[in-house]
């Protein structure tokens, strides 16, 4: 809708920083009155790594968050089946309603301002709608309803009104979760910790002696990059909602040094992307209007 826009896409957040080029990121800010970023994969894996990785080392401070959040997550955190997510069921969307409490507070603890977006489904109704909402309002956090996908930029105007208001408020504070001078292993903790609820860091003798090994030589002051699955907030897929009582098993370290940080790989985590069996590229074409067909 004439606004521009820069592709200039890195890695996913599971297994690596998440977020756009630095180069695309600052170009903007040049260009622009405001830059929207994504950071993807929860804002336990992408935002973190925004906050902590991109915004540390290009020296950018945010002004306001936007958590976007589905009627259909909550309910699958809920634990519903994915083949079940489009009956009506408000008592798992309040059952997974903690798992977007959890990414708020976690927001709190960068200190930037956050609005929820909640990206609108067909199937979604306004009392599965009206919990979210209501669950936000207890968490001091305002949430509204996006209609973007049906209505384009009409659909999502109350949401860029709140940003602007965020970012004009001067209430932004960012700071990053941990300082440059902490250990690698301090690093990786307080993330664990912080972030994701752990209550230990399961680490051996050999990836505690590769983390000071790579301080000996100088890349200790970097950030870490941790890999791990996007499903839980701990290293097991199927622990839904906001798990409490578990460990995060560090399996393998490795130095990025190029790109600035150690990687971090935890519990079972392919670290090359998958792709899906069928992909969407063979349902994707020009029909004889020359209008594109099988996006949707």
């Amino acid at each position: 809708e004439n606004n521009p826009a820069f592709v200039h896409g890195g890695p996913f957040a599971n297994i690596a920083h998440g977020c756009n080029s630095v180069i695309a990121t600052n170009t903007a800010l040049k260009l622009a009155d405001y830059v929207v970023t994504e950071a993807g994969f929860g804002a336990d894996l992408g935002a973190e790594k925004f906050m902590d990785i991109k915004c540390r080392k290009a020296g950018l401070k945010p002004d306001a968050v936007v958590i976007v959040a589905t009627v259909r997550a909550m309910k699958m955190n809920g634990g519903v089946a994915k083949a079940d997510l489009g009956t009506e069921n408000v008592e798992a969307v309040k059952a997974g309603c903690p798992n977007l409490g959890r990414h708020i507070e976690n927001m709190k603890k960068f200190g930037v301002p956050a609005v929820v977006g909640i990206n609108h489904f067909v199937t979604d109704t306004d009392a599965e709608v009206q919990a979210v909402m209501d669950y936000c309002a207890e968490m001091g956090v305002e949430a509204i309803l996006n209609k973007h996908w049906e209505l384009g930029g009409e659909g999502i105007t109350e949401t860029a009104r709140k940003v602007v208001e965020l970012c004009e408020s001067g209430a932004a504070n960012y700071a990053p979760l941990y300082a440059d001078e902490l250990s690698l292993a301090e690093k990786i903790e307080t993330v664990c910790k912080e972030i994701y609820r752990a209550d230990s860091v399961v680490m051996d003798g050999k990836i505690l002696n590769q983390l000071k090994e790579w301080e000996a030589q100088g890349y200790g002051n970097l950030p870490v990059c941790m890999a791990k699955t996007q499903y839980s907030f701990s290293t097991d897929p199927t622990q839904r909602g906001a798990p409490t009582g578990f460990d995060i098993p560090v399996r393998e370290v490795r130095l990025s040094a190029g790109a600035g940080f150690i990687v971090v790989v935890c519990g079972e985590i392919m670290t090359m992307p998958g792709l899906p069996r069928v992909p969407a590229a063979e349902s994707i074409r020009l029909n004889d209007e020359g209008l594109i067909e099988g996006l949707f």
